[in-house]
């Protein structure tokens, strides 16, 4: 038996970065009653113009500000009278974790930890009985790796993450357990695999991949290419935390995962035939010329994999997008964005 929780005011956290503007734009779209308080310091990976086209609108707010500004959280809490708190902002590149841990630790475990706070004092101790969702949002790299035959991440699996990165997003999921076991903040927390779509910066792997290919500049492969991945569309992310916020029990963890498993050499190879495709005419076809591979990065997972069985039996969760579909749709959108992304970042690498 799952819980039915109706929200109608959200506070969204690192809103103006990759996934918290696909489901600041796909939450409005599905539930345009609904009021969206964004909260994002536009840190390097955000960027306001994202949310350009909400702009005036009476049921959005933009408001630049950090999640360990305790108090600044508290103030919008009580002033917008907010129900529902989605938690997406958080250091994720794991190549900038290894070398620059400091401030993962600090956003994500600290920051996390003021949201916390901020909750507890607004809805618990100010106002019992309010009823309320804190969703935090996580990662299946809190899991650790695995091999080529061990099945996929469950909600039980032990945590084991290998980088700062996924440490730190393991450290923020327990004091989120914490904070509804001990307080009774009324949590749910989601584990996804890799995203991918419109608005990522372009140090991830796909866009990057995309942005050198249409350049003809090299496109970084670490090691031999075979670390697998599940790949998540980001609006299937989504579809899986409204679920989780509408329908999820209080307290649990959901793993949502795209059921598409791809190594990142594949994946390059497939995008490449793809970009052949769509310009055949193009001094750059072959794409796949522009493949190059380089020295691994320090204690890169092998495999990370989704068992999304639980969201699936639960809260009748199912992904919407194929690989094929998913890539398609966001090739074309690279295209038609092309200020997006141009001039790009040297740093590389995946979640």
């Amino acid at each position: 038996m799952t819980d039915t929780y109706q929200p109608h005011k959200l506070l969204v956290t690192g809103g103006a970065g990759f996934i918290g503007t696909n489901f600041v734009h796909y939450w409005l779209q599905q539930y345009p009653d609904n009021r969206i308080v964004v909260l994002d310091a536009l840190t390097y990976a955000g960027r306001r113009e994202n949310l350009q086209t909400l702009e005036g609108q009476s049921n959005f707010r933009f408001v630049h500000g950090d999640i360990l500004d305790q108090p600044l959280v508290e103030q919008l809490l009580r002033e917008e009278d907010i129900d529902t708190l989605v938690h997406f902002a958080a250091e994720s590149h794991v190549d900038r974790s290894i070398y620059g841990p400091d401030e993962f630790l600090k956003t994500n475990i600290d920051g996390t930890h003021s949201l916390l706070k901020a909750a507890k004092k607004v809805w618990l101790d100010e106002k019992p009985g309010f009823v309320h969702r804190f969703h935090h949002v996580s990662t299946d790299e809190v899991y650790g790796t695995l091999s080529p035959t061990d099945p996929a991440f469950t909600e039980t699996t032990p945590y084991a993450p290998n980088s700062p990165y996924a440490a730190s997003k393991a450290a923020s999921d327990h004091v989120v357990r914490a904070y509804q076991h001990t307080y009774g903040l009324q949590t749910t927390t989601s584990n996804c695999s890799n995203n991918y779509g419109p608005y990522q910066y372009p140090e991830k792997l796909i866009p990057l991949a995309i942005s050198r290919l249409l350049q003809g500049r090299p496109v970084p492969i670490y090691g031999d290419g075979q670390q697998i991945r599940d790949w998540l569309y980001v609006d299937d992310h989504n579809r899986g935390i409204d679920l989780i916020i509408r329908q999820g029990r209080v307290g649990e963890t959901y793993n949502i995962g795209g059921n598409n498993e791809q190594a990142n050499l594949s994946l390059i190879h497939e995008l490449c035939a793809l970009l052949d495709a769509r310009f055949p005419d193009s001094a750059h076809v072959p794409h796949n010329q522009h493949i190059t591979y380089v020295t691994d990065r320090p204690g890169h997972d092998r495999r990370y994999a989704i068992d999304n069985t639980k969201i699936c039996l639960e809260l009748g969760y199912m992904p919407q997008e194929t690989f094929q579909s998913g890539l398609a749709k966001t090739v074309e959108w690279y295209l038609a964005q092309e200020a997006f992304w141009r001039g790009g970042v040297e740093l590389f690498g995946v979640h």
